[in-house]
């Protein structure tokens, strides 16, 4: 039986109802995971504790007053969260495929990208996978968003020497680690390549996302690409 405590609370932001009912109704059907608020626009969102407290949020790309592009980057901006232990992991959800969409939602700091076609049992790996800190992307997307998107990141936006200097604070097996996450690899891909235990695999990990300050691995893939540590 799942205790309370290792319950995820999920949050909906769309303005579309019947969306919202059917991914609750999916959601709620699981003994891990709950629908604990909802949304219907990115600016009800802003203004509402109860979305702030959860652990994921399902964020529409197209509402109106505010998208959730911008409602992701507000939202995560907002002082009230960062005394949080982690911030809200967000998934944006749209069903449209294109890398605009996919590229806007990493640089506004969401976790995770997914259409809205997506079939209900990927949605809710979907869910626990950015919950736990890992990255979550449509399939057909994630090719051409390291092909075509990602190269946009050194370019437009590229390293500080601050972030550089914290590339540089990992140690060698740390950075080894790093380059693998921004490629993409899983922790058994990482394990499998570096001839490590799926436990060090995880360790490195922890450790690469504290030294980076980093909210998880997407947010690792984009320091990669702007510090020109990786490339399509």
């Amino acid at each position: 039986m799942t205790s309370p405590a290792d319950v995820i609370r999920v949050a909906l932001v769309d303005d579309q109802v019947l969306v919202r009912s059917g991914f609750k109704m999916l959601i709620d059907s699981q003994p891990d995971l709950t629908v604990i608020a909802e949304a219907a626009s990115g600016r009800e969102a802003l203004q509402s504790p109860a979305i702030h407290s959860a652990d994921v949020i399902l964020m529409d790309v197209r509402m109106p007053e505010m998208d959730g592009i911008e409602a992701t980057q507000k939202l995560l901006a907002m002082p009230a969260l960062h005394g949080r232990p982690s911030p809200p992991r967000i998934v944006v959800l749209t069903t449209f495929d294109q890398d605009e969409y996919a590229f806007a939602a990493i640089q506004a700091g969401a976790s995770g990208f997914l259409l809205k076609d997506v079939q209900p049992e990927d949605l809710l790996s979907g869910i626990r996978s950015v919950h736990t800190g890992n990255a979550v992307i449509a399939p057909s997307t994630t090719r051409r968003l390291l092909e075509h998107v990602s190269p946009l990141l050194a370019r437009n936006n590229p390293a500080c020497d601050e972030t550089l200097q914290l590339i540089e604070s990992l140690t060698p097996r740390e950075y080894d680690v790093f380059v693998k996450v921004a490629e993409g690899k899983s922790n058994p891909e990482i394990a499998e390549e570096l001839f490590l235990s799926m436990a060090t695999v995880k360790t490195h990990v922890g450790r690469i996302l504290s030294k980076l300050n980093a909210r998880d691995r997407v947010h690792v893939v984009v320091l990669a690409y702007q510090a020109g540590v990786v490339s399509p």
